[in-house]
Order: C-alpha cells, then structure tokens, then sequence
C-alpha cells in the first residue's frame, strides 16, 4: 500500500507530547498547517536525540535575519486518535534561502520491500528553539533512573532494579 508523501512550504505549527501514565507513556510528533494535522509516534529516545541534535544545528547556523526573543510556548499536543505512522529516520537540513530547518522523517517498515511513507516539515527557528524545551521536559518528567545503571526504575517495584542484587 503506497503512503502517501506531506511535503509541506510552512508549518504553522510544530510539537511534541505524550499519551499515558509514566513508564507506559506513548511518544508523538505532530505538525500542523492550516486545517491538517499529522501526528506521528516515536520513541523517547528519538524525542530526546532530535532536541539535542536541533540544539547543536541551532548554534552552528549563520545569524538569523530576525533574532527571536525566545523560545516561546511550544503549542499543546491535539489528542491523536492514530498516528499516521511510526518514524523510523529523521533528518533534518538546513534551507538558507527560508531560514528554515526542514525536519524530514520517514515510516518505519518491517516490509524491506515496501515504500515507506516520508514527511517534509519546514520549521522556523522558534518553533525549533518551542520545540527543543518542551521535548526536554518531556523527557526529564519521566521515571527516575536507577542510580547504578542508569534504567528507569519501575514505580510498582517500589523503585528496585535488579542491578541492586
């Protein structure tokens, strides 16, 4: 089944959020322009790795044309019913001409011979500079890790790892 390809100008708006109680917390992107809204899943790791990436691209770009004042607010998450897809790659480049970061993602298949579907978001640097806070609150509200090895510590065990053994 052919996915079907967003390569979109502009985005007006760009977020991250989660659906869950912690430890069974669900990872969303979402993007939207206009009336469209695509909400897409992800993992906390990638949540986490793609703020930090944004961040270090952020400080190695020419001077903007406009320096924002701050982040700002990164708008809420719309409840997602179903996310188009699951992202198995991201990227993300550099377009001069617009000022923009253009946050590709694409569709994680298990079908090696399937297309998967692919995402093209332009993002100004405010919406990145939103974007990279909140994906940081994201994930430091999580589980306290193990002091020992570092994993999330399951609150039903009481906050025991089995490193401590």
């Amino acid at each position: 089944m052919d996915r079907p390809e967003i390569d979109w100008d502009d985005t007006d708006a760009f977020t991250a959020g989660t659906v869950g109680p912690l430890g069974r917390r669900v990872f969303f992107l979402q993007a939207r322009r206009g009336n469209e809204v695509v909400t897409l899943k992800l993992e906390k790791q990638q949540v986490a790795g793609l703020a930090e990436f944004l961040n270090g691209l952020l400080d190695d770009l020419p001077e903007a044309p406009e320096v924002p004042d701050g982040p700002g607010d990164a708008p809420g998450l719309f409840e997602p019913e179903e996310p188009a897809w699951v992202i198995g790659n991201l990227g993300v480049a550099y377009q001069q001409s617009s000022d923009r970061l253009v946050l590709t993602v694409q569709e994680l298949l298990r079908d090696e011979d399937a297309v998967p579907a692919e995402a093209r978001f332009p993002l100004r640097r405010v919406q990145v500079l939103a974007f990279i806070v909140q994906a940081r609150e994201l994930v430091a509200a999580g589980r306290p890790p193990c002091p020992w090895c570092g994993a999330p510590l399951e609150a039903v065990n009481e906050g025991w790892c089995p490193c401590a053994n």
